[in-house]
């Protein structure tokens, strides 16, 4: 059963048999064998992972709950206490408000961590797969086989070097809308400018058409070429408060409903591997909210 649960909150027997620390080939004769012994098929294989039958649902639905319990009773949550908690996410978001948050940890509780950044649906899809403990995702994960809490909101904000704020005009982006930016160099940290056309539609109401003058893959580096001078781009309140706050960047427009997106920690149901995790979701959520 314990097997079982471990694959339907995965979706994949080899996340699973590495989460137990077992060999897929154990895991595979398990849940075949509780199979036979059901009478009916538990998963349906796809070309990655697997796909829950409603037995199957209903099965998890039942056992969930005492088999963490048991867990518990049994001292069988976390298998490794000291091992270092893997914690993955967006790398300008772990910078600038996670890692901070989580410093005093490291000192007063000897938490030991190893970080990855990289793209929300990437890092959701190894953390399936165990290999992070916990995500922090501005990806809602869909469904079951991920945990996710809100963490906090993020405002989305238009801004430019104080140079393009004159160039520009005072007032103009209000009046004017999108056109108003019909001839300025837009910076971006993908070639599909998403954060950009996000904000153009929920904005302006418009669909933007435009390529980007510059193509970054770092948020931190789309702030800097912003600041000196190269363009306008849309970025993350919380990123770029700092040069906002000494000059280097401008607001170019404040509109009434600014983009917000939601940021969550996401972790794998049940027992957590790692003792440290609670303590550090527990910090997170109330930092969060100063966010």
């Amino acid at each position: 059963m314990r097997t079982f649960l471990a694959v339907h909150r995965s979706g994949s027997f080899t996340a699973a048999a590495q989460a137990l620390r077992l060999s897929q080939p154990t895991v595979t004769t398990q849940i075949r064998t509780l199979e036979r012994r059901l009478g009916h098929s538990l998963f349906e294989r796809l070309p990655r992972g697997v796909a829950p039958t409603a037995e199957a649902n209903e099965l998890a639905a039942r056992v969930a709950e005492p088999l963490d319990a048991l867990e518990l009773v049994a001292g069988g949550g976390p298998a490794v206490p000291h091992r270092p908690l893997r914690l993955a996410g967006p790398a300008e978001a772990l910078q600038v408000l996670v890692l901070p948050a989580l410093a005093p940890l490291v000192e007063s509780e000897g938490l030991r961590l190893r970080v990855r950044h990289g793209l929300s649906d990437d890092l959701l899809e190894e953390l399936r797969a165990g290999r992070h403990d916990l995500v922090v995702s501005t990806v809602r994960p869909r469904g079951r086989s991920l945990v996710a809490e809100p963490l906090a909101d993020e405002e989305f904000v238009l801004v430019g070097a104080p140079l393009w704020a004159d160039r520009i005009g005072p007032g103009r982006i209000a009046r004017q809308g999108a056109p108003a930016l019909c001839e300025v160099p837009l910076v971006a940290y993908d070639e599909s400018l998403p954060i950009l056309r996000r904000y153009w539609r929920h904005v302006f109401g418009v669909r933007l058409t435009c390529k980007a003058a510059v193509v970054v893959p770092d948020l931190r580096a789309v702030m800097a070429t912003v600041a000196g001078g190269a363009g306008v781009s849309v970025l993350p309140r919380y990123l770029c408060q700092g040069e906002l706050d000494a000059g280097r960047l401008v607001t170019l427009l404040e509109p009434e409903d600014p983009p917000i997106n939601t940021a969550f920690l996401v972790r794998r149901p049940g027992i957590p591997e790692n003792s440290c995790l609670e303590g550090v979701l527990s910090l997170l959520s109330a930092a969060g909210r100063s966010w």
